[in-house]
């Protein structure tokens, strides 16, 4: 598990029936109108089938021509059994790289930096060590994982860290960018600058350090100002170094990566630092709907930056439909519908947010475990289902 891209959560061999409470839509939260009722069944099949595959708990919101939907399914809490809440707020993990995407893109479009600058004119020395040369990656080589920049997550040490039981140890340490950053400088890059993708935090670690560095201020106080308050996102915080989660919420679990995955341990609280410009954002599905929406309907950044948003790279060769733009992704459904998202997992949470181009049809959804279960499926339910 890491910061990155919530494609599909790994399928894990847990039981349901530890995770006893009934899958239930949010009645009152339905649209008004009656259509978009069924069109939202195969969405809350699929997310029944999470739970029953062994996520604790599903929450999710679509918004479309029918209005607004919630659902849920399964518990928020294994103490308890109390199921899954519909404004539930959670880590939205990896999803935090859009903000930060956008922010350095109304930068540019503000004429305070240029997407071809390079990190070494921001950050002189920074990324400097073992091949990595900042004179040589752009900004836009930073937001769409070109740069070849080393993932500090992968570090052997980082792995043992944060991603095994080792993680409860640690779980409220505080980390810098600063740290993050020079432990991937330990590391050779994994190719040359815009010689291939190569999903790295390091590189958002970096674009964090740099609005710091063009603005004065840091990322998380200009995305509050660029984009929280201008939403009105009421749900959507930056904590910072503060480990807990706001009401309401959901409890959220973790294997740990124990190779039988027989134990979950409760892993709701920890110090978000560890994520930084990454990932440490906390939000609630309904404002991750009005931020992706927003997006695509030109509300946030001129034509022009939206547009270099917008323009990807090959994320995967056998797959030439999944590819990333500046902090997008944009895929394919099954039905052949083009979706445009961000995702993201750590120790439980799996968040997604996902649009169509026109910002018309809308969902958001997270499972407060990430050792199981299918988020693609559910995005392909909803944006392709009955």
């Amino acid at each position: 598990m890491r910061f990155g891209l919530a494609a599909t959560a790994a399928a894990a061999a847990m039981t349901a029936s530890s995770f006893a409470a009934p899958a239930a839509a949010d009645p009152a939260a339905d649209s008004a109108l009656a259509p978009g009722r069924d069109h939202h069944r195969s969405t809350q099949q699929a997310m029944d089938a999470a739970v029953k595959d062994g996520v604790p708990g599903v929450t999710g919101q679509a918004m479309d021509k029918y209005g607004t939907w919630k659902g849920t399914s399964g518990v928020g809490n294994l103490k308890t059994q109390q199921p899954r809440g519909a404004r539930d707020r959670y880590r939205v993990a990896s999803t935090t790289k859009t903000f930060v995407s956008t922010v350095l893109l109304q930068l540019e479009a503000e004429g305070e930096i240029r997407l071809d600058d390079t990190v070494e004119q921001w950050l002189p020395g920074v990324v400097h060590g073992h091949g990595h040369d900042g004179s040589k990656i752009t900004v836009r080589q930073l937001l769409n994982h070109t740069s070849g920049i080393y993932d500090w997550t992968l570090d052997p040490e980082i792995q043992r860290t944060l991603f095994g039981k080792e993680f409860l140890k640690h779980r409220y340490r505080t980390w810098t960018p600063e740290q993050q950053v020079r432990i991937a400088m330990r590391h050779e890059p994994k190719f040359a600058p815009g010689q291939g993708w190569h999903y790295s935090d390091t590189n958002y670690i970096v674009a964090g350090m740099i609005i710091k560095k063009v603005t004065g201020q840091s990322y998380g106080d200009e995305i509050r100002r660029r984009i929280i308050e201008p939403l009105d996102l009421e749900a959507t915080s930056l904590p910072g170094t503060d480990p807990h989660l706001p009401q309401p919420s959901s409890r959220a679990y973790s294997t740990l990566r124990d190779p039988e995955e027989k134990k979950t341990y409760d892993v709701t609280e920890y110090n978000p630092s560890v994520a930084g410009a990454a990932g440490e954002m906390i939000s609630d599905s309904a404002d991750l709907n009005r931020f992706f929406t927003a997006l695509m309907r030109g509300e946030l950044l001129p034509k022009q930056q939206l547009a270099e948003m917008m323009t990807t790279v090959p994320m995967d060769e056998e797959n030439p439909d999944l590819r990333y733009g500046l902090g997008l992704r944009r895929s394919k459904a099954s039905c052949g519908k083009e979706v445009w998202a961000h995702g993201g997992s750590f120790h439980g949470t799996v968040a997604v947010g996902a649009t169509t181009r026109d910002g018309s049809h809308a969902l958001a959804v997270n499972f407060n475990g990430e050792w199981a279960g299918d988020v693609e499926a559910v995005i392909d339910a909803e944006f392709c289902g009955k």
